[in-house]
């Protein structure tokens, strides 16, 4: 089968719309946070210390020894993962093909998040909905990574939205994109470098250092696959009734109001949608940090920006899917031709 990737990932596809991520099932991206934990531990335990051991004998400062260890981090996880996938699909092969189609279509099922997306930032509405604010806050405390707890409603509200609107590009779009191009093991690079940069891409005391080249390697990975999904969620605003126009405007003009050069783009692209203001300042782990703000105060964000938030992120997918599978369909035709 020529085109057994596209199929792969249009089985993968229907599979995350139709169960979500059931708990407790075995997932390949729990496996990546594991290898990241044990390698982080060698590092922390073995690498560093006796590096600072060695004292003068050691040509690297504390700074670039832990830049080096992220480096070779980041390369490890980069290399490991698809290869493993790879390698599993090879084996799955030798033994029918139907059996490597379905280990691939389940690989796809599992590295999208447009089902479980939905879910859980429902959760917050529902809670928003009933009145218990402080349940919709332990609801949306399990999305996102700032303080909730003193959040009001629409500070909740809004915490929701824009964590659709950022997943919507590296939780459905960019892996599809990278399935188009190559299959599982290509969506299997992208998610354990996407994977890496959630775990040590902080800017604080302990990764500052040790998380810099794998926080370089997610930015340049998702070059594309961002502004790929920020323009396709304006096109996608037409079509659940939400302002098309307005999206693309504010998607121009508010696109890089972040410090990443990517994770604003679905943002702006949202925020145009809805008519509302994402961004600005929040508190993480006690401190406050002033961020830009994107799109305009038309309106106060509300409990129900959260469900056409999410009506947006699964128009959004479905031009991403169709996206994707034309650019597998494109790579197969031309393999066909080489051949």
């Amino acid at each position: 089968m020529r085109n057994h990737h596209v199929l792969a990932m249009l089985a993968g596809f229907a599979l995350d719309v139709a169960l979500g991520d059931p708990q407790g099932w075995p997932h390949p991206v729990r496996l990546v946070g594991k290898q990241i934990e044990f390698e982080e531990g060698l590092i922390n335990k073995y690498l560093l210390p006796e590096a600072e051991a060695a004292g003068d004998a050691w040509p690297l400062s504390k700074a670039q020894t832990e830049r080096l260890a992220g480096a070779a981090l980041a390369a490890d996880v980069a290399l490991v993962t698809p290869a493993a996938a790879f390698l599993l699909l090879k084996g799955a092969q030798k033994i029918h093909p139907v059996a490597a189609f379905g280990l691939e279509s389940i690989l796809c099922y599992q590295l999208l998040a447009t089902r479980s997306l939905c879910d859980e930032s429902m959760k917050v509405h529902d809670a928003l909905t009933a009145g218990d604010l402080e349940g919709a806050r332990k609801a949306v405390g399990m999305i996102v990574g700032r303080d909730t707890d003193t959040l009001d409603e629409q500070g909740v509200a809004k915490a929701a939205v824009e964590t659709v609107a950022e997943n919507a590009s590296d939780g459905v779009v960019a892996p599809l994109l990278f399935m188009g191009i190559g299959g599982a093991p290509a969506a299997m690079l992208y998610k354990a470098v996407n994977t890496l940069d959630s775990m040590v891409g902080y800017k604080n005391d302990r990764y500052l250092n040790l998380g810099r080249i794998p926080a370089k390697l997610d930015d340049v990975l998702n070059i594309v696959p961002a502004r790929v999904a920020g323009t396709l969620m304006c096109a996608a605003a037409g079509l659940v009734g939400l302002d098309s126009a307005r999206a693309w405007k504010v998607f121009k003009r508010d696109r890089y109001n972040h410090t990443s050069p990517n994770s604003a783009h679905t943002e702006a692209a949202c925020a145009g949608a809805l008519g509302v203001q994402l961004g600005g300042p929040n508190r993480y782990f006690g401190k406050m940090v002033d961020k830009p703000t994107i799109g305009d105060n038309e309106r106060p964000v509300e409990a129900d920006d959260i469900q056409r938030a999410n009506k947006l992120m699964y128009a959004t997918a479905a031009l991403g899917l169709c996206l994707a599978a034309g650019a597998g369909l494109l790579r197969g035709k031309a393999r066909g031709l080489k051949g």
